[in-house]
């Protein structure tokens, strides 16, 4: 039996719309440390984990470990029509071949039950490495969206280089080229608008901005967005989700030689 009740519920929508462009169908997986989904996005280029500890649940409760295989956007669906205030409940049978979405409004006065199919997914769990980043840069997210937006109307890839200085965003395309530079900056007011830098050595790494923008969209998610780079390793872009886990996504870098060809 497996019951969840998360309080905000408008976290739940916004991980879906984060996550639903870029994987179809994946396995939630739940045991008694969390919720959480790994997922290579159709291509096979981009992976994206998510992990929603089982403490952040109002109540949490999933007997033994279970792995559900859903349509994302069919999930969407669902969880659109709860109202941004609903507290959410995911309830699953052991071995049932349904989960239901249970969406009641902040005053208890209008309870939704949706259920939901679910599907047969065969996917290998990836293992995913800790490793130790060459640089790591802390900004604020909707500034590191703009930016991947506001480069792609240029060209297809950043190149994303760090060093002491700060992070710069480069591009270039048939029409020009862009740079843009974010400078190490701690002493604002807010902490989640400071720009942090940790970097071991620089390091200066090319990406298909079509994933970066794909990545973006869990911008609601978190105020401050975490990239993780060094020179032989995807690189991870973190969003943090409340004070309960994360969603990173995980992209290869684009190898010079290729440029010619891809």
């Amino acid at each position: 039996m497996l019951e969840l009740r998360l309080v905000q519920g408008s976290l739940l929508k916004k991980v879906l719309e984060s996550i639903k462009d870029l994987v179809t169908d994946a396995n939630f997986d739940c045991s008694a440390t969390g919720f959480s989904l790994q997922a290579m996005d159709s291509s096979h280029v981009a992976l994206v984990a998510l992990l929603l500890r089982s403490e952040g649940f109002e109540h949490f409760r999933c007997d033994r470990n279970m792995s559900m295989g859903m349509n994302l956007n069919n999930m969407s669906k669902m969880l659109k029509c709860a109202g941004n205030d609903d507290i959410i409940t995911v309830k699953a049978d052991d071995g049932g071949d349904t989960v239901t979405f249970m969406f009641e409004s902040p005053n208890q006065d209008k309870i939704s039950d949706f259920e939901m199919k679910l599907m047969d997914i065969d996917t290998e769990h990836l293992g995913i490495p800790e490793s130790e980043y060459e640089a790591i840069v802390k900004m604020p997210s909707q500034e590191f969206a703009r930016i991947c937006k506001d480069l792609s109307t240029i060209g297809d890839t950043v190149v994303i280089s760090v060093t002491k200085e700060g992070v710069k965003f480069s591009t270039k395309g048939d029409i020009g080229s862009a740079n843009i530079v974010c400078r190490q900056n701690t002493s604002v007011d807010k902490p989640e608008e400071a720009t942090i830098i940790e970097m071991q050595e620089p390091v200066s790494l090319t990406f298909a901005l079509r994933y970066m923008n794909s990545f973006t969209k869990a911008t609601p998610l978190s105020n401050s967005v975490t990239i993780s780079m060094s020179s032989d390793l995807p690189v991870v872009v973190e969003y943090k989700i409340a004070d309960m886990g994360y969603i990173r996504f995980y992209l290869a870098p684009k190898i010079e030689e290729e440029e010619g060809e891809s």
